[in-house]
C-alpha cells in the first residue's frame, strides 16, 4: 500500500492520453530538450491488458526531499518532534480517506464490512506463531501505531490501494479505467519481459511477496490464469483478509495459496517459481531488507524465471514536484522512504545475479523493474 503517492486530485495534467489518442509527435522540435519519456506499449483494454501511454520523468535522479538535502533534513526534524508527528500522522490518514471517498471509493463502508465479518477466524488458520518479526516491521507506519499488525490496517488496505490507483491516474473516469493503466501496464511489462527473455517457458508458478490483502495477487492470478499463485506476507491480519476474500469469491475455496512468511527468508524451496513479484512493498523497507528480498527472489526462481518489482519511481515528475505539505505528510507515514529512494535497485538486482534488468515508468508515479535469472 503506497501512501507515498499522496497528491492533489488535479495533478493529472502530466498523464498522457491513452490508446485512442496515442501521442505520435514525440519528435517535434519543442520536445527535443524535454526530460525523457518512457512508453509502455500495451495490448487489450482489460484489467490485465494495459493501455498505451507516455509518462514523463522529472529532471532529477530522485526527489530533492530525499537523502541528506536541506529540505529532507528539515522534514526529518519536523517528524522527530512527537507532538507535531502525531498531527501529521492524523493529517495523512485524513487525506487518504477523504480523497478516496471523493472518488467514490467507499472507504468507511468497506472497512466496516471487514471488521464486522468472520475474517477473525481465518487468522488462526494462517498465522505461523514461530515467525520472528524484523525490527523495522514493528515500527509505526501508514499512520497506524501497530504498522501492518492490526485489524484496522488490514481492513483498510484494499480501499487504500484503490485510492492509490485513483491518485496515480486522477483523470480516469473510474477505478476500472485507472486499473487498466496502473495494473495493466505493470502486468504487460511482466509478460513482455518473460516472453522476450525466458526462452518460451511458461509461467506456471507465481509468488507474490508482500501480498498484503491479495489485491496484486488477484491481478496476477487473473492475468496468468493457468498458473499456481502464492501470496506471502508478514502480516497474519492482512493474509486473513486475503484468504477470507478469496474464499468469499470462490464459494468457500481458496484459489490462491496464502503463506505467513518473511520475504527476506521465505523458507520455500529453491528454483520453485517462474515469476516472483513484489508490488508496492520496497518503499516500506530499509536497504538491507530490499537487498535480502532481491537475493531471496533470485534463489526462488528457476533459470529463465522473471523477477518484477513495481513501486514508486524516484524519477517520477509528479513525485519530484510534490508540494512541501504533501511530501512532509507522506514521509511522516513512511519511515524508510529515504533508504528506498537512495537504493540503486537495478544495481542490487545485477549484483544478486539477475540479467536483462529493465526499468519502465508504467504510470506517472510508479516504475516496474523486471529481470531474469540466467539459464
Amino acid at each position: 500500500m503506497a501512501l507515498s503517492t499522496i497528491s492533489k486530485l488535479n495533478n493529472g495534467n502530466n498523464w498522457a492520453t491513452t490508446s485512442t489518442r496515442s501521442i505520435n509527435h514525440d519528435s517535434c522540435s519543442h520536445r527535443r530538450n524535454a526530460p525523457p519519456r518512457i512508453r509502455i506499449a500495451a495490448a487489450a483494454q482489460s484489467s490485465g491488458g494495459g493501455l498505451t501511454a507516455d509518462f514523463e520523468e522529472g529532471q532529477l535522479e530522485r526527489p530533492k526531499w530525499t537523502g541528506e538535502t536541506p529540505i529532507s533534513r528539515l522534514v526529518g526534524a519536523l517528524i522527530s518532534f512527537k507532538p507535531l508527528y502525531s498531527v501529521m500522522k492524523l493529517g495523512a490518514r485524513q487525506v487518504l480517506i477523504s480523497t478516496a471517498e471523493k472518488t467514490n471509493i467507499p472507504w468507511r463502508d468497506m472497512t466496516k464490512e471487514i471488521l464486522e465479518s468472520d475474517v477473525y477466524k481465518e487468522k488462526d488458520t494462517i498465522e505461523d506463531s514461530s515467525i520472528v518479526y524484523p525490527d523495522y516491521y514493528l515500527n509505526p507506519f501508514h499512520a497506524y501505531d501497530e504498522g501492518n499488525l492490526s485489524w484496522l490496517a488490514a481492513a483498510e488496505a484494499e480501499p487504500a490501494t484503490m485510492s492509490m490507483v485513483r491518485r496515480a491516474i486522477p483523470n480516469a473516469s473510474s477505478l476500472e479505467e485507472a486499473n487498466r493503466i496502473v495494473r495493466g501496464n505493470w502486468l504487460q511489462a511482466i509478460e513482455n519481459h518473460h516472453q522476450q527473455y525466458s526462452g518460451n517457458s511458461k509461467i506456471g508458478d507465481i509468488l507474490d511477496i508482500g501480498c498484503s490483502v491479495g489485491v496484486s495477487t488477484g491481478f496476477l492470478a487473473e492475468k496468468f490464469a493457468s498458473a499456481k499463485v502464492t501470496g506471502l506476507d508478514l502480516s497474519p491480519y492482512f493474509l486473513a483478509v486475503g484468504q477470507y476474500k478469496d474464499k468469499k469469491r470462490n464459494q468457500g475455496k481458496n484459489t490462491i495459496r496464502w503463506i505467513h512468511g518473511n520475504g527476506e527468508n521465505t523458507g520455500l524451496p529453491s528454483k520453485s517459481f517462474d515469476l516472483v513479484s513484489i508490488a508496492y512493498v520496497m518503499h516500506e523497507c530499509p536497504e538491507r531488507a530490499i537487498k535480502n528480498m532481491v537475493k531471496e527472489a533470485f534463489r526462488l526462481l528457476r533459470p529463465g524465471g522473471t523477477f518484477a518489482v513495481t513501486d514508486n519511481s524516484p524519477k517520477s515528475k509528479i513525485l519530484q514536484e510534490l508540494s512541501p505539505v504533501l511530501f512532509t505528510l507522506m514521509k511522516s507515514t513512511e519511515p524508510f522512504l529515504d533508504e528506498y529512494y537512495l537504493t540503486d535497485l537495478e544495481g542490487v538486482m545485477k549484483e544478486a545475479g539477475f540479467a536483462n534488468v529493465q526499468t519502465a515508468l508504467t504510470d506517472p508515479r510508479h516504475r516496474t523493474v523486471t529481470a531474469t535469472v540466467p539459464f
